[in-house]
């Protein structure tokens, strides 16, 4: 994320780290060495116990933040937001840590807990910025970041499946099935191998036409080597590309054979700082498969705040190990 300077410039970045216009909801973010390195996103509760206040400061210390920038979106009937605030708030200060920033939205309109300076903080709020002329809005879009759905329910519908296509469910009955009473490799490699090519496509068209090609993909991915090679092969580079392929796979994936697929796009979309995408891409998961192994993995690991860079460094220790199985080491990718 890019540097925030000020409080517009924080409003304008929030809906890129969750990936929509938030409402009724409270974003805490963790800084380190005067960076954005971690964002947290809850609906605001009619009341915290102790125990979720620590849940929330201990997500922040395994970050190691030194800072929290805290924004409340108030819900539209609530009388006891100033409780929550203020909990929080003394919460964040007696764990170590500097409350930087501490905004409240309502109505369109926003206010500084922390400035008493009326010129520009005024008691009645300041009007919301518009993020789609912002700094943070250009920068963001310029590397690749799409512009913020504009609520929770626009998010969920861009993950929604599309109309199955009976091609690629007739092409998924032709492919053969991993025996593993014998050697799977050579049909684990097929699979690596129309990964490979099944990005390669989507890269020059922004989409797969080989139906024969999209079901293999489909089929090998339920291998649990093929999909991990997958979830390795992402690069910093190639983020985006994998995003955009790993979602409109997902789409058009028949059931049975979404699972995988959500998996490795929420993998990435967490790696790319969309958290609540992530989230609702599990949730595909789960419709497809409750059984799924990486489901409560990556529950846990999301639900946690784990820096999206100590998941990056993660599947990259796990890459080489599954190409040296699949390849013996004699193929980059």
């Amino acid at each position: 994320m890019t540097t925030l300077t000020s409080p517009h410039d924080l409003l304008s970045a929030i809906p890129f780290v969750v990936g929509f216009k938030p409402e009724e909801s409270i974003i805490l973010i963790s800084v380190k060495a005067d960076s954005v390195s971690m964002a947290m996103r809850i609906d605001f509760p009619i009341s915290l116990d102790d125990g979720q206040i620590e849940l929330l400061m201990s997500h922040l210390k395994k970050d190691r933040a030194e800072a929290v920038l805290a924004v409340f979106y108030l819900p539209h009937f609530s009388t006891e937001a100033s409780l929550v605030i203020d909990a929080l708030s003394g919460a964040i200060k007696n764990h170590g840590m500097q409350l930087r920033e501490s905004l409240v939205v309502s109505n369109n309109r926003w206010r500084s807990l922390l400035c008493s300076d009326e010129s520009c903080c005024p008691e009645k709020g300041s009007p919301l910025p518009d993020i789609h002329h912002s700094r943070i809005a250009v920068e963001q879009v310029a590397l690749g970041k799409p512009l913020p759905f504009e609520n929770m329910d626009e998010l969920v519908a861009s993950l929604s499946p599309l109309p199955e296509d009976v091609e690629i469910r007739d092409q998924i009955a032709l492919i053969p099935r991993i025996d593993y009473e014998t050697d799977p490799r050579p049909l684990q490699r097929e699979g690596a191998e129309a990964v490979i090519d099944f990005m390669a496509d989507f890269q020059a068209d922004g989409l797969c036409r080989d139906k024969k090609l999209i079901a293999l993909v489909l089929v090998r991915l339920l291998d649990l080597q093929v999909r991990d090679f997958a979830l390795g092969s992402v690069t910093e580079e190639t983020m985006t590309h994998y995003f955009n392929a790993w979602r409109w796979l997902m789409r058009i994936a028949p059931a049975g054979y979404v699972a995988p697929v959500a998996t490795l796009f929420a993998a990435v979309a967490y790696e790319r700082g969309d958290g609540a995408l992530a989230q609702r891409a599990l949730d595909r998961v789960e419709a497809d498969d409750p059984d799924y192994a990486m489901l409560i993995l990556f529950r846990k690991v999301f639900s946690s705040a784990w820096s999206p860079d100590n998941f990056a460094a993660m599947r990259a220790e796990l890459h080489p190990k599954i190409c040296e199985s699949l390849f013996s080491g004699s193929m980059n990718a």
